[in-house]
Formats: C-alpha cells, structure tokens, sequence
C-alpha cells in the first residue's frame, strides 16, 4: 500500500464535473475484522468463530458487510468530494462475500449534479482484485462548497491481545493428556476451590482437597460448588495441611501440589524440610510463564518466589529448571537471557560476572537443552531493535538469544519479583506459575488469581509431569484419600 500523502484536500461542488471517480484499495487482515466486531459490537461468529464459520454458507470466516460499505464512506469523506462532505443517503447490495487475504477496491462516481444545497448522487462499489463487485449502492451526499485543506491525521498505533487466549490454548493441549492426582493445599475460600474444582473439569488435574473439612465444606458451598467424588484429606490447619500434601507426595501417591488459601511460606516450609520435605538434588526455584500483550511469544521469568538472592550454583540450577519447563513446553532450544543493567561484564557489577560464568558452565555442559547469553539487559533481551541499536548483532555479540528471549533469568528474587509485577500491573500480562526443582512441581498461585490463571498453572503442571520421565505419575492409590462424601 502507497503511503498516504500529508495533507488532505477536497473538491469542491464547483470542481466536481460528472463521472469524477476516486478509489482506495485495502486488503482484509483477520484484526481488520476483529476490530470491526469491537467498534461496532457485532461479534456474529460468523466473522470470529473458525469452527463455526466452517459449517455455515460460506465455510470460513468472511468480513462484516458494512466493512466494505465503510471503505466506500472513506473515499467520501477523504477522496471525492473529501473533508466536508455530509452524507444524506446510502443504499448497498453485498453481492459476495470478502474473504482474509482479499483485496478490495472502494471506488465512487459522481452520477448526478444538483445546484440545491450543493447535492451530489454518487455510484459506488468494491471490487476483487479480479474487478468484481462485492458490495454495488449509491450515495447521496451535499458536496463542499469551500476549500479545506488539513495535515491528515496520524492514526494510533492499535495493538489486539485477547485476554486469556494463551491460557486457554494450553489448558486444551494438556487437557488430552491423564490428569494428574494433586493435592490442594488448604483451599478454604471459594476462589482457591472453584480453581482446583475448575482445572479438574477441564481434565488437568484429579484433586486430593486437604485442609479443615468443615472449612472446604463451607467454601463450596459458597462457591456453589459440589464435591461429589472429591477426596478430603482432614487436617487440622493449614501447617498440617502441607505437611499432609508433602507426606503424600513422597510416597507418589500424588504427582503435583497446588497451593490453596495459605501464606506461600506455609507450603515451602514443608517442601524445604531437609528430613521429610521433597527436596533433591536440584535447587528449588520458581518459574512464571507470562502471557505479555506486547510480546511474541510465551515469557518466562525465574526466580520471583523462592531463592532471595541465589550463588551462582544456585543460579546454575534456576536456570536449568526454566529451561526443563519450557522444552516440556514444546521448545526445542529455549533462549535464555542472564539480566543486569548492562550488556558487558564489569567487575562492580556482580551480576554481569554470574551472568558470563552461567554462560561458560553452558558451554561446557553443566545447563544443557537451551541456549543461553548474557549479561543482557531487560530492553537487550526482549527487544531485536534495542539489541540492533546497541550493535549486538551487527557484532553477533547476541547470539541468538539478543532481543528474542524465551527465559528472562533476573539476578535476585526482588528485582525478577518487581519485574513480574511491572509486566504484570503496567504491561497486562497474565502469569502462570510453578515451583520446579522438588519431587514434584507445585503450582503456585496468587491470591489475586481467577480460575482461568489457576487452570492455566495446574496444565504447566500436568505437561511438565507428563514430559519428565522422572516425575512421579501420581496414579497410586492413596490409602488416607479414600472420597469422603460431602454435600455443598
């Protein structure tokens, strides 16, 4: 498409003769219609559902009408007569549909010259890249009688993100998958529950409830939840309840825990406990998986919850963790970018010279299954054009990773915590999240979280079991888990 010029000008009725024609030409893109459906609120799935689209008349997703019909007003308010043209009547026929991919031409005519009131009739139509209608009508429209000329008008930058669209796509790739027995740590509110209640009606998990019975009861029944079928473990409070869920999973009876309405220092305790937590030989450490609007791809940021400020053997096994996750994910070589302020290593900075060691211990194979870089900074790692202006690639300083990172890996717990919740508050991004590293991953959940977010982290959490061959198939019978029935 041409570049539109800076100004816009009209023609006046003075200048307008009959058979004065202008066009424009614009070819369909799928958030042409997507935007369409939210100015004008007409979601009609026959312009946003594919499945549904497929089986009516047209069998696919066509165009609003009156997509067209608004290109045709564009040539009139901009082309001929232009700026200070007044509409009075339009008339349209749709004769076919207009596809994604398809080029149309919006092209008037004057028809008709009338001296009252400076009126024009105008012929108007849309035509393929073939030269054949779509849309054929007529307008009528009072011409300008002066002339305008005006700087056109710069047009926001409009970005589409469909809230959740990430989360739903994961929960439908794990949810072929067997669910995987999980115990629900203490969820006595109605939020953490429905979550739990919500991730195994989508097939993710099989949740073993443990916590106070009375106080589960009483969140479903208002949450308006039942829990037929549902194992309750009792346990007296929240301290006993993730001891309870730690027992449980070190005798692969479960296969994840999840996190319900307790403080996150509560469920770590019991993992961390050196005689009869669920530690190995890995260090444990958490991952989000965040959904940012104006990125990509798939984010992931370690460690915001666990490790408050990590040894570089320490930071050797957060990275490692990340890069499992993310490759049980489907990402063959995940990116991983080491942050700090700068992009060269400086003795005063001591994360650039952890960021340049972690990269060594990747090259001579203490991380594997990824690739990693750094130091990087925040811009460097998540933006090709920061990377580019900071002569990263031109040098091929950046390898691969430089502006198309998979893993941002932040020096400490404060800064990758403060980075999340900047993504999170100021950027729209949703984030999932899991602590890996343990017997087996613990879906770890905000109290702010919905049930969407709850879902989205318990299938992290059934891929991961489900593409690590060492983890614990939690498909064992659980002698103290037997369904106690109860009523909400």
């Amino acid at each position: 498409m041409t570049e539109a010029p800076a100004f816009i000008e009209n023609r006046t009725f003075a200048e307008i003769r009959v058979g004065d024609t202008a066009s424009l030409t614009r070819t369909l893109r799928a958030q042409d219609i997507s935007l369409f459906a939210a100015a004008s609120g007409d979601v009609n799935p026959a312009h946003l559902d594919r499945d549904y689209a497929a089986t009516d008349r047209f069998h696919g997703v066509i165009a609003h009408g009156f997509w067209g019909g608004s290109l045709i007003s564009a040539v009139l308010g901009t082309e001929l007569p232009g700026p200070g043209t007044v509409y009075l009547a339009q008339s349209l026929r749709f004769l076919r549909p207009v596809r994604i991919g398809d080029a149309i031409t919006a092209r008037v005519t004057v028809r008709e010259k009338h001296e009252d009131r400076a009126r024009l009739i105008m012929d108007c139509a849309c035509l393929d890249a073939a030269g054949e209608p779509v849309i054929t009508g007529q307008a009528e429209v009072l011409a300008p009688t002066e002339k305008v000329r005006r700087p056109r008008v710069l047009l926001p930058e409009i970005h589409l993100h469909e809230r959740g669209a990430a989360w739903r796509k994961l929960v439908e790739a794990a949810s072929v998958l067997t669910p995987i027995r999980t115990a629900v740590v203490h969820p006595c509110d109605a939020l953490s529950l429905s979550g739990a209640l919500a991730a195994a009606r989508a097939g993710l998990i099989v949740p073993v409830l443990i916590g106070p019975q009375a106080k589960i009861v009483a969140a479903a029944m208002a949450a308006g939840e039942s829990l037929d079928g549902v194992a309750i473990v009792d346990a007296p409070h929240s301290h006993a309840a993730a001891e309870q869920a730690v027992t449980l999973a070190r005798m692969g009876a479960v296969a994840a825990l999840m996190k319900g309405a307790l403080h996150t220092d509560e469920i770590l305790s019991a993992a961390l406990a050196k005689a009869t937590g669920l530690r190995t030989e890995r260090r444990m450490s958490h991952v989000y998986a965040l959904d940012v609007p104006h990125y990509r791809k798939p984010l992931f940021l370690t460690d915001a919850a666990v490790n408050i400020a990590p040894t570089l053997e320490e930071k050797r096994d957060i990275v490692q963790n990340a890069i499992d996750l993310c490759r049980t994910l489907g990402i063959a070589e995940p990116k991983a970018a080491i942050l700090s302020a700068v992009e060269t290593v400086a003795t005063k900075l001591g994360s650039t010279l952890d960021a340049a060691a972690l990269c060594k211990m990747a090259e001579r194979g203490q991380i594997t299954g990824g690739r990693i870089d750094g130091p990087l900074a925040f811009d460097t790692a998540v933006s090709r054009e920061a990377a580019r202006a900071k002569g990263l690639l031109d040098k091929g300083l950046g390898g691969a990773v430089a502006g198309d990172a998979d893993i941002l890996v932040a020096p400490d717990l404060v800064s990758s915590n403060m980075l999340a919740k900047q993504l999170i508050h100021l950027a729209g991004a949703e984030a999932a999240g899991l602590i890996l590293g343990a017997r087996v991953p613990i879906v770890l959940t905000s109290r702010a979280d919905g049930a969407e977010i709850r879902a989205a982290s318990c299938a992290l959490a059934q891929l991961f079991v489900h593409g690590d061959s060492t983890a614990s198939p939690g498909a064992a019978p659980c002698p103290d888990t037997q369904p106690t029935e109860a009523a909400a």
